[in-house]
Formats: structure tokens, sequence, C-alpha cells
């Protein structure tokens, strides 16, 4: 027969003071590991902040020490030390240390806006550590206590000290019987006390880690001050960015006499981004309300002024083709702030979202239509992000089919047999025609021909739906079975070598350079790892019966008659396309190994030089005429240039 389980009075177990902590500390700093462990520091740090913010302290020191023990203090009012009107016999500092819901920050009488809102911060902490040490400085007096594990050890200790000293000082070193680990990491202790300094303007931080705590580069001392907050530390941290233009947008606006919103946004051309906010000098890595109410304003006001000045297709425009290329900082100060859980990860205030959507709406349609020129920048590049992403889809459909049906690649494309990938070669050629002498002349076991129709699309200004809707290119990608954009994978590339084989006239050059426009925009890659050549067929053929030469130009042609035929009138023959010229002629002047002359694509990868190759690119490719004709006056030599 089964034991009777009896569920009455005496199961109930009652925690008192601080014991709910120790049992369930996972409850009030998030769990017991490296985050829970730091939390612990933001806990008393949040405190002096909170005396920063709300005007009665300036500075702060902070500092690690070898022995494992951390002090935090501040110039601020202190904590009081009289005699609580509850407790007659118990000082409130006392009580602060060992009562959970104990605390200043219930009214705003004492704070209007606090990141410590539920009276548990500094009494966790004490719960949470092996030893800790208050001293508060007071009208020229410090008051001392001493607790373990959240325990009072010593009588509150009064002594005289300078009437200048003022503010609170909390020293405490983490129990190993509840962390994991006791070891702070000196980088993320660094960061985010850098941080604080950041979101309060005006404040110093003195910080100092023991030397023998730090094994990398994090700094052993510093001071930190930010005179402009948020705006100073953007300037320092985006210095070195790629950014779309140096104007930044921001706001920073009073919802009333103690609540405020700082956000501050500048935009990358590379797909480089952050988005980080705060509550309070409360980071919120999950976000919320604000993260929302900004995210919103943006997109509404963006489709807005879209609308207004006629953008085509802005409705395709979605928030991630914005923030996935912006830094974005949020900062907001409120009264009685709503987060979720005592980790305060996450802001939960539907009416604050909609104020901060309408402020960032009304701010940011204002700034786009106070910066036109930038404006209309930020939606074409927004704009032609939305239509690579929208259109990715056609091309992954694409790639998915090149490695679904390895055996059915493109009927044009007459493969090389080699199994392995060294030393093949894909030739791109320009027509059937050319592409049956080259298929004739090719050596079989390593050259594949892939003959193309006419010239190619001219993809720098298009978006990726017409490129996947083109058979030419379809052909192209799937021939080379690597993918392009975001999805491009070298390693998959199916040849050694692309070499562009094009007649050496106008047209040829026009469809190399369309062809070369595509690897660079969609596989640079190929051209950074000097994959991609350029056939020289040559222009001319000299010759007699007795010997026979070839030329690539007409400087060229002059020299060989001159040396080879000096009292003999050669026959010279003008090559008007490689269709023309038999398979025979065109191994041996332009594919064969041993015997032609190729020309290595690529480019310089300086910053200086990225951006001029770019510019380039823009200027001959893009979609003003205007500057191809402005660079055609100032580079081209028509006298020389003549064919005659």
């Amino acid at each position: 027969m089964t034991k009777k389980n009896n569920y009455d009075a005496k199961n109930i177990e009652i925690l008192e003071g601080l014991q709910p902590v120790r049992k369930r500390p996972g409850m009030y700093i998030g769990g017991t590991n490296e985050a829970g462990l730091h939390h612990l520091v933001n806990e008393v740090l949040d405190n002096s902040i909170d005396e920063v913010v709300s005007g009665h302290a300036t500075e702060i020191d902070f500092h690690y020490k070898k022995d494992g023990f951390v002090t935090i203090k501040d110039n601020g009012r202190g904590i009081p030390v009289d005699f609580h009107p509850k407790y007659k016999n118990k000082r409130a500092i006392e009580i602060v240390l060992t009562t959970l819901h104990a605390g200043g920050k219930f009214n705003d009488t004492a704070y209007k806006t606090s990141g410590g809102l539920h009276g548990v911060g500094i009494s966790v902490v004490n719960a949470l550590s092996s030893s800790l040490e208050v001293k508060v400085y007071k009208k020229g007096k410090i008051y001392t206590q001493k607790y373990s594990q959240g325990k009072i050890k010593s009588k509150i200790k009064i002594e005289k000290c300078s009437n200048k000293l003022k503010g609170t000082e909390i020293t405490f070193c983490p129990d190993e019987e509840i962390f994991e680990n006791i070891n702070f990491i000196p980088k993320k202790l660094f960061e985010f006390i850098k941080m604080k300094a950041v979101l309060v303007g005006g404040t110093s931080i003195n910080y100092k880690i023991d030397k023998e705590l730090i094994f990398d580069k994090t700094p052993a001392k510093a001071l930190f001050y930010y005179k402009n907050g948020i705006q100073d530390y953007l300037n320092e941290k985006n210095s070195n960015k790629n950014k779309m233009f140096d104007k930044c947008f921001s706001i920073n606006n009073n919802f009333n006499q103690n609540e405020k919103c700082e956000i501050f946004i500048s935009f990358n051309n590379n797909e480089k981004s952050s988005l980080i906010s705060f509550c309070n000098t409360i980071e919120t890595p999950d976000g919320g309300s604000h993260e929302n109410g900004v995210k919103n304003g943006l997109l509404k006001s963006i489709k807005l002024y879209g609308k207004k000045n006629q953008f085509s297709k802005i409705s395709n425009i979605n928030i991630n083709d914005f923030i996935d290329y912006s830094d974005i900082f949020i900062s907001i100060f409120i009264n009685e702030p709503s987060f979720e859980g005592q980790t305060k990860k996450r802001i939960i205030m539907p009416n604050l979202q909609k104020n901060i959507e309408n402020l960032c709406q009304n701010e940011f349609l204002l700034w786009l239509n106070s910066n036109k020129k930038i404006a209309h920048t930020l939606l074409e590049s927004l704009i032609e992000r939305s239509l690579l992403r929208t259109d990715l889809t056609k091309i992954k459909e694409l790639e998915r089919k090149s490695i679904k049906e390895r055996n059915r690649l493109p009927g044009k494309l007459v493969d090389c047999s080699s199994k392995n990938i060294e030393n093949t070669e894909l030739f791109i050629v320009e027509g059937d025609s050319a592409g049956g002498s080259a298929k004739q002349a090719r050596n079989r076991e390593l050259q594949a021909i892939l003959p193309l129709r006419g010239k190619i699309l001219n993809v720098f200004n298009v978006s990726l739906s017409k490129i996947a809707d083109n058979n030419e290119i379809q052909n192209l990608i799937q021939s080379l079975g690597c993918g392009l954009g975001k999805n491009f994978q070298l390693s998959k590339l199916r040849y050694e070598k692309i070499i562009l084989m094009t007649d050496a006239d106008v047209d040829g050059s026009h469809i190399a350079t369309l062809l070369i426009t595509f690897f660079y925009k969609y596989m640079k890659q190929i051209i950074d790892s000097n994959r991609l050549y350029l056939a020289m067929p040559p222009l001319f053929k000299i010759y007699n019966k007795d010997k026979s030469f070839y030329a690539y130009n007409d400087k060229e042609k002059e020299k060989i008659i001159e040396k080879e035929f000096k009292s003999i009138n050669p026959f010279v023959t003008r090559f008007k396309g490689l269709g023309e010229m038999p398979a025979l002629q065109l191994k041996e002047t332009t594919m064969s190994i041993d015997q032609r002359k190729l020309i290595k694509i690529n480019t310089y990868n300086g910053k200086k030089e990225i951006k001029e190759t770019d510019n380039l690119f823009e200027t001959l490719m893009g979609k003003k005429a205007e500057f191809r004709f402005k660079f055609i006056k100032e580079n081209a030599n028509f006298l020389k240039q003549i064919d005659t």
C-alpha cells in the first residue's frame, strides 16, 4: 500500500529577508551565468547613474580589484541614513540593503526618471555577494556597514570625514556558491561602463581594473567623458565607416519637463548595421515599444515622401531595407517605464510606442524635405535594395536548378571532359559562328565553350528580376555554377579560368565591357581571385608563300612588314570576326595555351581605388548619359583613333 502524501500548512515554506533571492537568483538577475554575474555591476552602477540623471552627482569611480572585489562610488546625495519612520530602530541604509522592494524610486519625489524601479537592485547584489560593504558620505560623516550573503555582519559604524565628501560607495564580491564563475570579463566591463558615460553626457566615470586581471588589450585605466553624449560617441565610432553621406539624422526631443527621447541614425553604403537602444541608461537588447515606434515612424515617413515625390516601387520597401544599412542609437528617459522582467531587456508600453512613432515620422519627414538631394539618394538606394531582396527568390530558384539539374546544363554550353577544376577554362564567345569555330579549336579535356547571342543586358542599374529573366545571363549563371550576389560561393565555380573571347572591334569591346560589368557587380570575387581574363585575337594576318605572322594592332602590323618583308609586298588580311577565322587559326592565335595572349582583369582593393572604380562604372555604365558624354569629351582622342 502506497504511503499517503499530505499537503497542509506545514508544507508551506516561508522565505524571509533576502532568502528568496538566493533560492531563485534567476528570477532577479536572469541566471547565474556570465550575464547574471555582470548584471550585479549593472545594478550598483545604475544607482549611481540615477543620481547623475537626477542632477545630484557628476562623478563616478569604478575599480575592479585583483582580490575579486568591485568598488563603485559616486558623489551624489548618498543613501539616506536616518531612522525609518516605520522601523524606529533601523536606519534607512540598512533597510535598503537587506529588504526586497525597499527603495526611493516608487514615487517621483526622489527620482523623476530612473532605471531601478523595483526596489530590489542593491539588495539583490547584497544577497548574492559573499561580502559587501556600504559607505555613505554625508554631512561630514561616514556611515559604514558590512554584510555577507545578504545578512548583516556589523553594526553601522559612524566616523567623521571631510564635509566635502558625499555620496555612496559599494564594495562587493560575488558569491561563488551562487555563480558558475565569479571572474568578471574586463572587456565587457569596459564597454558597458563606457556606454553609461555616453548616455549621460557631461558625466565623468573613472574606470580602473587591476592589470593582473587583464589578459587582452582592454585598457587598465580610462576616464570616460562625453561632453555631447551620444553625438560624440557616434562621431568616434563611425569615423572609418563607408557612409552613404556624412549627414546624420537626429532627434533630441523632450516629451515633458522630465522625459526625453534621443535618436541618432547614420547611413552606410555597405550592409553593416547596428541598432542599440536604452531606457533610463539601461540597455534593452530585446527592444520593445521604443524601437518599434522608431521603425514604424521611419517607414511611414519614407513611404509618404516617396509617394509625394513619385518614386516608383516605393511600396516595395520594408524597414529591413533601411535598418540593415544604418547605425541607429535610441535613448529614452521616461517616468515609470514598464520593463518586461527584472533584467529589463524589453519595454512594453503601447502609448510610448505611439508617441515615439508620431515624433519620428514627423521629424524624419521634415528632415527628408529639408535635404532633398540626400533624400533622393537614400530612397533610390532603398528601392534598389528592396528589388534585390524581393527578386532574389528568382535567382535562388535559378541556383537551385543549377544544383538540382547538374546534368542538364545550358544547351549551348559545350563542356570540357575533365572532372577536375584544375587548369579548366570557360571561353565565353560572341555568337554561334564563333562558338562553332571555338568548339573545333578547343582542347576538349580542359576548355569549355559558351556562345552568347549578341550583347547581354547592362546589369549595372537593373533589378535582379530582369537579370533572372534574361536567357543569356541565365545560361552564364548556370554554366558557372557558383551563384551570384549574396549567394555567391567561389568554391562552387566550375572552372579555374573564365576567358572572354569577343571580336577585336567596337561591338566586341562593348560586349566584353558588359560582361565585365556583370562580373564586377555580382561575382566580384572571380575578379579578385584572378580568374577573369580577356582573350586577345589578332586583327591582321601578314603573309606570303614562305611565312606568316599575326598582328594585334596597326603599329605591330607596320613593324612586322618593315622587319620581315623588307623588299616584298606581303598579303595582309584583316579579320572581321572570330566566326570567320578557321578553327586551326583560332586555336593557333587565341586559344592555344602556348601561343595565345591573355589580359588579366583585376582591381586594386585599396579604399581609394575601390571608390574610384565604383565611380568609373557609374560614369560609363550608369543611367546618366551626360556622365558618359563628359567622359568621352575629356578622354577620347578622335584624331588618332579614327579607323581609316
